[in-house]
């Protein structure tokens, strides 16, 4: 090569001048080791930085072992979090949207994976989001086995990004929970959410505009109240699958009760559910006062105060309820199921 060349080589692009800086990724891969570092379970081979993450199966805990897995994202809750400047929990939200879907099959969950995508990575924003996913890994049980982190400019505005999870747990095969036991005079347990979770934000920041997210709202403020992090069930049901046996659950996400409890039920059957058996929190009746939102709106929106619904024998009801309360886990009876004919619904009462 010429001098002539390799002063023109030295002067040319780099993929930093197109907007990716990759000595930021490995700066934030250095940081995040120890959040990782905190999430090892037994089963775990390696640590980050491979191409794939290993993962050991418990085979000798199960006979039949069943892989589930589940994959989502947090929806426009982020946007909040983007205008708040707040990051910490988010990544929360991130796993218990799919954690809580796979734990209602009856998973032990194993390992979770995540995908961090931005405009041009800012470490400190990105390793309060990672800080975020390593908190609901300890909550859940699962190892963060790896993650994918990627800049995208010209995708993305500055100062945006986006999040996707991926989650994979295994459970005996004789033990899956699949609605098929469901049958009438089975009673209906909700198990308290910490609010809308990750669910109808398009319609919460419809209702914002214009609002002081600093606003007091209780004993915080508008905004945090709205960022709470989704609630992560996998260790108290864990302790309720031990003990008790469990005939559908249902994770509250978009749709509401309304949507999500028949996706559980058989046909001919219907879930008779009792709106005064719970308080409904707060920020929902904000919700609806400012939107002016029907009844029949907010249950198909909105979780309104039940993030998990059980489906249990009448007679294992009051144990049930015993243990997780025990767990930590606010948890009320909702209502029960009933004979009808053609498609599972859900039909409201007051009485």
């Amino acid at each position: 090569m010429t001098e002539d060349m390799l002063k023109s080589s030295a002067s040319g692009l780099t993929y930093a001048d197109a907007g990716v800086n990759i000595d930021a990724g490995n700066d934030l891969v250095q940081r995040i080791k120890p959040l990782v570092a905190r999430t090892k379970r037994p089963g775990v081979l390696g640590g980050i930085g491979g191409f794939g993450g290993l993962f050991e199966l418990p085979v000798d805990r199960y006979r039949q072992p069943v892989m589930v897995s589940g994959a989502d994202g947090v929806g426009t809750k982020l946007r909040l979090a983007i205008e708040l400047d707040i990051h910490d929990t988010i990544g929360i939200d991130l796993v218990a949207m799919c954690v809580n879907d796979i734990i209602v099959c009856g998973a032990e969950p194993l390992w979770f994976l995540d995908y961090f995508a931005s405009a041009s990575l800012n470490v400190a924003q990105a390793h309060d989001v990672i800080k975020g996913i390593a908190e609901g890994c300890v909550q859940s049980g699962a190892a963060l086995l790896g993650g994918e982190t990627a800049e995208m400019p010209g995708l993305y505005a500055q100062g945006d990004y986006d999040l996707a999870g991926f989650a994979v747990g295994v459970v005996e095969k004789s033990d899956i929970i699949d609605g098929t036991n469901v049958q009438p005079g089975n009673i209906v347990i909700g198990l308290a959410s910490s609010g809308p979770h990750s669910n109808g934000y398009s319609l919460i920041r419809k209702l914002v505009e214009g609002h002081d997210l600093h606003s007091p709202m209780g004993q915080t403020t508008l905004g945090k109240t709205l960022l709470a992090p989704t609630c992560l069930y996998a260790k108290p049901l864990a302790n309720v699958f031990a003990k008790h046996k469990i005939h559908a659950i249902a994770h509250i996400t978009g749709g509401g009760l309304t949507e999500n409890i028949p996706r559980v039920l058989p046909d001919n059957t219907v879930a008779v559910i009792n709106r005064r058996q719970w308080t409904t929190p707060a920020v929902f009746e904000w919700i609806q006062q400012q939107g002016n939102i029907t009844d029949t709106e907010m249950l198909k929106t909105f979780n309104c105060g039940v993030g998990m619904a059980l489906v249990v024998s009448a007679t294992e009801a009051d144990a049930i309820l015993a243990t997780l309360h025990r767990a930590g886990v606010p948890s009320f009876t909702i209502g029960r199921i009933e004979s009808a004919t053609g498609e599972p619904r859900v039909h409201y009462t007051t009485a």
